[in-house]
């Protein structure tokens, strides 16, 4: 009898040439465009809410102590302001065609050097509905100098204002490019330490960052217990605790903190290990039966999923949209997972744009959110929850992707 491993290893071998979708129905046709202009803007809402200053000691201002990789040298703590890229920022690309239709694509940091330097000129005069087409040249140009990271991010924004524009020249949201809705409405989860103001707001399953990894030793473990513990009082036993470790811990760490954990019933704990570690993660997963083991914003495209499968590093799958090659490749990440029944709830997936992918896949069981930052006027909370079609209901928070066409942002786009 073969064991799951080998199961495992044998179909990620190929997984990056089985899992191929059939191109969708709309992509059959010439839609008549090309592609005019590329450039990077800055993107606004054109209603933003009114700005303020948020409540002392708020999390959201990132203000406070998270685990971190750097963080094991003293002069890097306690917080991400002190080591997080400046000059090489996440960006948005705005790509015109010549019949007026304007698309909007986010990608990661970095990457808007490469989209302008490299991909903008070998994309202009093509037609933007032959999205697979220009996502393989795309791909097959950088290969020269990376398949993941800053290459990816780049491929990623390109790739998600392509998406945008077919939904404008078609006059759909996005989720009914994908096919349509799987469910009415998506469970959201709120990621974030200002825990009493999102059960407040009406979350039920809450991710909290972790303050510590293994160089603040004992009291660091303490510290990351008393805040799961206070996460676990606030949504009552009923509700869900999810652990953010963000690439800092190690595998005899999180082996200890899962055990001092297990009597808060946490569902799973995050990129404990580096996003490449798929062998510790793979090691993980057998050692560790109280949680989940959860990862994936920082794996890119199918052949990084491939051998994050292959090791059975993970049995939960979190790519980011903006990263890890644009929408196109999410959902051949997501057709790989949902292959061998693995969930798969994007990084930041309610905001980025992902949740028309998760609304339209049925292995997409919730999404991620976060709150504006405590300390607002009700103005604030009232647009975010327009923003994101908010409701509540037996699970906490739920939301619903825009239903205009395309990502359905209301933005106005100046030039960088």
């Amino acid at each position: 009898m073969m064991k799951r491993r080998d199961i495992l290893t044998g179909a990620a071998a190929v997984a990056a040439g089985v899992i191929s979708l059939p191109p969708l129905g709309w992509a059959q046709e010439k839609s008549k465009l090309k592609i005019t202009g590329v450039r990077l803007v800055k993107i606004t809402p054109r209603n933003p809410p009114p700005t303020y200053t948020p409540a002392a000691g708020a999390w959201s201002t990132q203000g406070v102590e998270v685990s971190a990789p750097p963080n094991i040298y003293p002069e890097f703590r306690p917080t991400r302001s002190l080591f997080a890229a400046k000059n090489v920022p996440s960006f948005t690309v705005e790509i015109t065609t010549d019949k007026g239709i304007t698309g909007y694509g986010q990608g990661g940091a970095g990457g808007g050097a490469i989209v302008m330097g490299h991909l903008a000129p070998l994309m202009i005069g093509r037609d933007p509905f032959d999205i697979e087409r220009n996502w393989d040249i795309n791909w097959r140009v950088t290969e020269s100098y990376g398949q993941g990271g800053v290459t990816m991010n780049a491929i990623s924004g390109f790739d998600n204002a392509l998406w945008d524009i077919v939904g404008k020249a078609l006059g759909e949201p996005v989720w009914r490019l994908l096919g349509g809705e799987t469910k009415p409405r998506i469970p959201a989860y709120c990621t974030g330490n200002d825990i009493e103001q999102h059960v407040e707001f009406g979350y039920k399953r809450l991710k909290v960052a972790m303050p510590a990894g293994p160089i603040r030793g004992e009291e660091g473990k303490r510290e990351n217990v008393e805040l799961v513990a206070r996460a676990r009082k606030a949504v009552g036993p009923d509700g869900d605790v999810m652990c953010d470790c963000w690439m800092s811990w190690d595998e005899q760490y999180t082996i200890e903190m899962c055990k001092l954990m297990e009597p808060y019933r946490v569902k799973w704990v995050e990129e404990v290990l580096p996003p490449y570690d798929f062998e510790g993660l793979g090691r993980l997963r057998k050692k560790i039966t109280s949680t989940n083991i959860a990862t994936g914003e920082h794996v890119y495209g199918r052949y990084g999923f491939a051998k994050l499968l292959a090791a059975d590093g993970a049995s939960i799958w979190q790519p980011d949209v903006g990263w890890c090659g644009g929408m196109s490749e999410l959902r051949k990440i997501g057709a790989l997972a949902e292959a061998y029944d693995i969930p798969v709830i994007p990084h930041n997936g309610g905001a980025n744009g992902a949740v028309h992918w998760s609304i339209s896949h049925v292995n997409a069981p919730w999404s991620e959110l976060f709150m504006p930052a405590p300390g607002g006027p009700k103005q604030v909370y009232d647009m975010f929850e327009q923003q994101h079609e908010v409701t509540r209901g037996p699970e906490g928070i739920y939301q619903h992707p825009p239903r205009t066409p395309g990502w359905g942002w209301d933005v106005v786009a100046t030039p960088l």
